[in-house]
């Protein structure tokens, strides 16, 4: 169904940054035809929606460039601490058991409704398969996104080199029985693991309309092979999709490309030939001037992940220096249990203030413009999605909001865009439209029986239960060995702190 928006407020985000107080928006076949004052007025309704826009805002779907769904069932479970040590209670490295595809499609219908409920409308979600990927699990993957009527696009996070070999010191601190257990843990090799996205690629890339698609991730360069980072980086190349990688999100992170290869994995990547256009760059807490000068010279984007950088404590990252170099910058969640929640909105706000603590020079701390072009133009461009979404312009995709401004953040209003980006937490959204459709209307999501889902999940609790006490288990026997690792690696010098403290005296 064709749909007609009636004199709303618009905020367009596009080239021009244009702004109407009062203007129409014509939607056909998912696309935006016509937009502006009184465009309507001559047009005949037919069978369209008309939708009142008097007293509200439409702006560009929020684009969420950064989220790991295969955790999307841990909010709130985890203790807080270092990535290295979190990641043991969220991902054993010892798991060898696949989920069945109707887990896997709760677990990601769960995410999906979360977020369009809160006003994005598009997902870059960097899913793990844990052990390795399987046809039942990654197509359950993707029809929930199919039927949730998102748009998303998805990789295949995998690694493929044993656990000890992603960490500085761990190797020597581990015990003979642990070690051997870890080798025994199944591993794609990269012809495997090329085959499984070519596969995944044939099936799913550019399907629903092109409103679900596929990306290729090779989780962080230290967590697979040389030859496998170089593989992926031919699969991004010959299909033209982004490739995700996380880089230096740690200081532990800094001291292993130091220890395993004499130099920031930043300058590893760049020196391999994989850190082009096409390269996500997720993180990029603890780089440096040089580590920002290859990112701005290859034309990468850079994911900010604020929220779950202070959550587990990983530092802040250096964003008015990635801004000047003019690094493109997106925001993301990351995942449910390092923000407890799906809000983007909290995340932009998050971003809007933790670089306050980080440099004096209040020139330098983010503007409410370049927040909401981070939640918007510049995820679009971190998925090449750059010509498609991201603003409203005539010939986009029709993804957009409408926000009710006769609410309490809005109320006075004297800046429409400060108030998005910090009073604003999605509690006005009146309207989520991807692609042209109506998915969610007055905090109901169309096209997913809610109160059905939250039933089935609320079904899984013993089963979340048992194996949230099995993966504590597994955890707490590797933890003390991690731990050390972890405080070998942060007392060693790296040349730089990305930390608020410790504060002196």
């Amino acid at each position: 169904m064709d749909i007609i928006i009636r004199n709303a407020r618009i905020l367009t985000m596009d080239q021009n940054d244009t702004e109407y107080d009062r203007a129409d928006i014509l939607i056909a076949n998912g696309i935006i035809e016509k937009i502006g004052p009184d465009v309507a007025a001559s047009v005949e309704p037919g069978n369209a929606r008309i939708i009142d826009g008097e007293g509200k805002l439409v702006m560009p779907g929020l684009i969420n460039a950064h989220f790991h769904s295969p955790v999307n069932f841990l909010k709130g479970a985890l203790v807080d601490a270092p990535l290295e040590l979190y990641m043991l209670y969220e991902v054993p490295p010892l798991q060898c058991k696949t989920v069945d595809s109707e887990f896997a499609y709760a677990r990601t219908m769960l995410g999906a409704v979360e977020l369009l409920k809160q006003g994005v409308t598009t997902n870059h979600d960097d899913c793990f398969f844990v052990p390795v990927p399987t046809d039942e699990e990654v197509n359950a993957v993707m029809n929930a996104y199919t039927d949730a009527g998102i748009r998303a696009s998805v990789t295949l996070c995998q690694v493929n080199v044993r656990e000890y070999e992603k960490y500085p010191f761990l190797y020597e601190l581990l015990p003979d029985d642990i070690r051997s257990e870890m080798e025994n843990v199944p591993l794609l090799s990269t012809e495997e693991l090329v085959g499984h996205y070519e596969t995944f690629i044939n099936r799913w890339h550019g399907t629903a309309d092109n409103r679900i698609r596929c990306s290729i991730s090779c989780s962080a360069p230290q967590r697979v092979t040389p030859d496998c980072l170089r593989a992926l980086d031919d699969l991004s190349r010959k299909y033209d999709i982004p490739y995700k990688m996380h880089i230096l999100e740690t200081k532990l992170q800094r001291v292993l490309g130091q220890v395993k290869h004499g130099k920031s994995f930043i300058q590893y990547v760049k020196d391999e030939g994989v850190l082009t256009d096409r390269s996500v760059v997720i993180h990029s807490v603890w780089v440096d001037d040089d580590d920002i000068a290859a990112m701005a010279e290859s034309g990468c984007s850079v994911i900010h992940n604020p929220i779950s950088n202070l959550k587990i404590g990983s530092g802040v990252m250096p964003f008015r220096r990635l801004k000047e170099a003019g690094i493109n910058i997106a925001l993301g969640i990351d995942e449910v249990p390092v923000d407890d929640g799906c809000n983007l909105w909290t995340v932009g706000k998050t971003a809007g203030l933790v670089h306050k603590i980080a440099d004096p020079e209040y020139r330098n701390w983010p503007h409410e413009d370049e927040i909401l072009d981070m939640l918007t133009r510049g995820g679009a461009r971190s998925m090449g999605l750059q010509d498609q979404v991201g603003m409203l312009a005539e010939g986009y995709r029709a993804d957009m909001l409408l926000i009710d401004l006769d609410t309490l953040p809005f109320t006075p209003l004297h800046n429409l865009k400060r108030a998005l980006v910090f009073c604003e937490n999605g509690g006005s959204l009146k309207m989520t439209i991807v692609d042209g459709r109506i998915v969610v209307e007055d905090g109901e999501v169309l096209n997913v029986d809610e109160a059905a889902l939250r039933a089935q999940i609320r079904g899984y609790a013993s089963r979340l239960k048992t194996e949230l006490e099995q993966m504590t288990v597994s955890a707490d026997r590797l933890a003390p060995y991690y731990r050390e690792m972890y405080l070998k690696a942060v007392s060693c010098d790296v040349g730089m702190n990305r930390w608020a403290g410790p504060m002196m005296p």
